[in-house]
């Protein structure tokens, strides 16, 4: 057993879930981000402001034509594989070979695919450090058994990560749909926390492909979460901080929290009421990409998820116009009730002597 412990810390091969469920997942999404994600960007970009170098078709591939956004939206899978590999800190071999398993991945996993990128690019990962420089053909035995390992992977299980994903998912739409005020609370609240903990909230709505209500619910969760940390804690951290939580990540509290924990119960709350607030009121749905759903207002993905969902929608018949309820309920969902709910249920906890001035302050 001891060789074998020592031969793992020789490779860098850590079974933790710091390593799988925080460093790879954040990675994941990082990957999604730039490829799908911009893609989808690029493209509506193109479509609604009449750029003709992002509506163009640059390449066409068996039939198919692709856009500059489409072409990256096609290399989402192994911009996700490679993605992980770096956070699993692969060495160049395998990290290079892991854009065949992700795109194989991706592809056999159908609509629930980021999760079979996920699961099998994290196998093929370890399987490849584990032989990578212990023979002579390195340049050879590395690549091959990470490609191989990852294709045969993605052939065994990818079709039932991908359909297993999607069930999860369609399960919790349906859910929201059938009960929006519950479910409304249920998914905005814990896409909020994910949001805030140091894993990826956009990973997890992207691999389970959460879009309708379910992800109207979700930017609420994660909007309420970055503005309401962002407008509560102006006094301590000024304009800096309001920028850097609420178009940048109100993870930078997790430091605070762990010190005060009393002081995430403002943006719960927050994230509790606007939930419902954005599937029983409202009605928001995100119809843009899944992995918006799980940005909030992180560089403004969230809301350029939902207009694209609007333009997607008109598009396809299912909406006429975007109307000025649509928007009044995004700037209401977004950033109006966090930047007044969170700030106000944080005065009633500073007056209970819950949370002080200053413990919100980072450093």
């Amino acid at each position: 057993m001891e060789p074998f412990k020592a031969f793992l810390i020789k490779k860098d091969i850590q079974f933790s879930v710091k390593r799988y469920g925080i460093d790879a997942l954040s990675a994941m999404a990082q990957g999604l981000f730039c490829s799908l994600l911009i893609g989808t960007i690029l493209n509506t970009l193109g479509t609604q402001l009449h750029i003709s170098c992002l509506t163009a078709t640059i390449a066409t591939i068996n039939t198919i034509e692709y856009t500059v956004g489409g072409l990256a939206s096609a290399m989402s899978g192994a911009a996700m594989a490679v993605a992980i590999g770096y956070a699993l800190h692969c060495p160049p071999l395998v990290l290079f070979s892991l854009v065949t398993v992700g795109f194989a991945s991706n592809a056999l996993g159908g609509a629930g695919g980021p999760l079979a990128v996920y699961f099998i690019t994290i196998i093929a990962s370890e399987l490849g450090k584990a032989v990578s420089k212990e023979t002579k053909i390195d340049i050879l035995a590395t690549p091959i058994v990470t490609i191989v390992s990852g294709i045969a992977a993605a052939a065994l299980f990818a079709p039932i990560l991908g359909r297993t994903a999607l069930k999860i998912g369609e399960l919790i739409m349906l859910a929201t749909n059938l009960q929006p005020f519950l479910m409304g609370i249920v998914v905005s609240v814990l896409m909020g926390i994910a949001l805030t903990l140091p894993i990826s909230s956009a990973a997890i709505c992207a691999a389970f492909g959460l879009t309708g209500l379910a992800g109207g619910a979700a930017v609420a969760g994660c909007c309420a979460q970055m503005v309401g940390f962002a407008v509560m804690s102006y006094k301590e951290n000024k304009f800096a901080g309001l920028i850097s939580q609420g178009i940048g990540t109100s993870m930078l509290q997790m430091g605070n929290i762990i010190k005060n924990p009393k002081i995430w119960i403002a943006p719960i709350l927050t994230s509790a009421i606007t939930g419902p607030i954005a599937t029983c009121l409202f009605h928001m749905e995100m119809n843009g990409t899944a992995i918006s759903s799980g940005m909030g207002t992180c560089g403004f993905v969230g809301q350029i998820g939902v207009y694209t969902g609007w333009i997607n929608d008109i598009a396809q018949g299912f909406k006429t116009s975007i109307t000025f309820q649509d928007w009044t309920a995004l700037f209401m969902i977004s950033f109006i009730l966090p930047a007044i709910l969170c700030p106000a249920i944080n005065m009633v906890l500073k007056k209970i002597g819950w949370v002080k001035q200053g413990d919100m302050t980072l450093s």
